[in-house]
């Protein structure tokens, strides 16, 4: 494989910050429902690649196998579900809340690339893992409440994590063989055909929105889509599922952080102690992951 052209890990580190805004954005568009926001976040997002996509890509999609147009649409399926369930969330849940139990996809990714892709970690790796879940379980601690609307947000938050890790998984191996640009517009008008269905039914109004509504449709396609989402499915021709997956134990951090600045939520001890042992934690994967690679190309080399 070839040498990326920028270091992934920094990729990774712009998508954190950059997703750090989504739940921001979903709270300040709070009178269209949940699926209509995801919608048209995606819908822009499609629009926007759409030339892009005309003018230098569309002689790839005659080369992409049926293997990888199956894998492709079903990330994008499951990516208009976390959408739905993640933004839904946020209507009866806090922003600390939900992100954190969104950001606990790393056990279900640990279990995907174990039984799926065979990929193997070190007891630092796990230790890591287990260090970071500790860090968001921390952060959300306070505002956990077992029960009635805040429990249901919860709840839907977790499934969110679920789909998210879904469609990162399905879309590991295509990203080895289909192009960024490709890809995301397959997968992003995958999703947006799906919301539509899903809006279709649910008969949910498309058009009366206020006017600052629009803007934030338009910066979600922007910001946390294309500077996060789209660098995510970049990285994945160089890093691993599990790798992405637990840089994005960050987001709480940015998302807490905005949400005092936007929506005057103060952070808590436990917030700030689950910050840094997140950090830590990340910290701790990132050079696990580094020194097996280094090991294993230093083995190869000695064969």
């Amino acid at each position: 494989m070839r040498k990326p052209p920028f270091n992934p890990y920094i990729a990774v580190g712009i998508g954190v910050l950059s997703i750090s805004t989504s739940a921001i954005f979903v709270r300040l568009a709070s009178e269209a429902p949940a699926s209509i926001i995801a919608n048209y976040r995606l819908l822009f997002a499609v629009l926007l690649l759409l030339p892009i996509v005309i003018g230098k890509y569309r002689h790839e999609f005659k080369n992409i196998t049926r293997k990888n147009w199956f894998l492709s649409i079903l990330a994008g399926i499951f990516l208009a579900m976390h959408f739905i369930f993640w933004f839904e969330s946020l209507n009866y849940t806090s922003v600390a809340s939900s992100v954190v139990l969104v950001s606990m996809q790393p056990i279900f990714a640990f279990i995907g690339t174990y039984f799926l892709f065979g990929e193997r970690f070190s007891s630092g790796t796990i230790i890591s893992i287990a260090i970071v879940i500790i860090g968001s379980i921390i952060i959300g601690f306070n505002d956990f409440q077992i029960s009635g609307d805040a429990f249901f947000g919860d709840i839907l938050a977790l499934l969110g994590a679920v789909a998210v890790t879904i469609y990162f998984l399905s879309g590991q191996q295509v990203r080895k063989h289909v192009s960024l640009i490709t890809y995301t517009f397959v997968v992003y008008g995958a999703s947006t055909v799906t919301l539509i269905l899903f809006n279709i039914i649910k008969q949910e109004d498309f058009f009366h929105y206020p006017a600052d509504h629009w803007w934030i449709f338009i910066a979600l396609a922007i910001i946390p889509t294309f500077l996060g989402h789209s660098l995510f499915n970049w990285s994945l021709k160089w890093l691993s599922t599990a790798t992405i997956s637990m840089a994005i134990v960050f987001e709480p951090i940015g998302a807490s952080i905005l949400a005092v600045i936007f929506l005057g939520e103060t952070p808590t001890w436990a917030q700030l102690l689950g910050g840094t042992i997140i950090i830590f934690g990340l910290f701790l994967f990132i050079v696990s992951i580094s020194r097996k690679k280094q090991v294993t190309i230093s083995t190869k080399r000695h064969k």
